[in-house]
């Protein structure tokens, strides 16, 4: 499989898990709290005290932890390049000499308590092209010819029994996505932002 190929593979697979974890819990919340989730940033806040609520919150801080060194992977490695670590095979050296690129971010994210609809808007604006539009889009530019069809890899699943069906719910994804997502999720989020603009202010009050 040639690195085309596999970037789509990996997409469109990427696609498919989003829709599996994300969508089901994103519209039972939204079905049950609808416009409260405009003024509260964090949904678990709406949700009665429970067990399942606090594995939940434990699940998503571990998400959070994980997807942080994710992203700050890149930064990282400039960093160790930078300061010469960079060949180190020592875990602890490495890990001590990233601190500062990890407190800054840190401090910044204290200061700046109204992440949610700053968050929103980056989510339905460009999340929804890199997760949804881009991938589903890909795969279907990819396969648009029969020779790549017949020559591809990864075959529809059995469920959608052929590349027509395919097509179509890649279509389907990409205008779904760019409408709804992109269209009046960007509004909905833009709009709170301008709404609560007036109340942002510097580190939250427990501060």
């Amino acid at each position: 499989m040639d690195i085309d190929l596999l970037s789509v593979h990996f997409a469109s697979t990427e696609v498919r898990n989003t829709q599996i974890k994300t969508l089901p819990s994103a519209i039972a919340v939204y079905w049950a709290f609808g416009d409260q989730l405009l003024d509260h940033a964090n949904a678990f806040a709406l949700l009665p005290r429970s067990r399942a609520r606090g594995f939940a919150v434990v699940l998503m801080l571990i998400h959070q932890f994980i997807t942080f060194g994710f992203a700050c992977t890149p930064l990282y490695f400039v960093w160790e390049k930078v300061t010469g670590f960079h060949t180190s095979r020592n875990i602890l050296v490495r890990a001590i000499v990233r601190l500062p690129v990890v407190l800054p971010i840190w401090f910044f994210a204290i200061i700046f308590p109204f992440f949610g609809p700053i968050n929103s808007a980056i989510g339905a604006l460009l999340v929804t092209f890199t997760v949804y539009i881009i991938p589903a889009a890909a795969h279907m530019a990819t396969y648009r010819t029969t020779f790549a069809r017949e020559n591809a890899v990864e075959k529809p699943p059995r469920f959608l029994k052929s590349w027509a069906t395919t097509y179509l719910l890649n279509l389907f994804v990409v205008l779904w996505t760019l409408i709804v997502d992109f269209g009046f999720g960007g509004w909905a989020s833009i709009t709170n932002f301008v709404h609560q603009i007036n109340t942002f202010g510097l580190f939250a009050k427990c501060y």
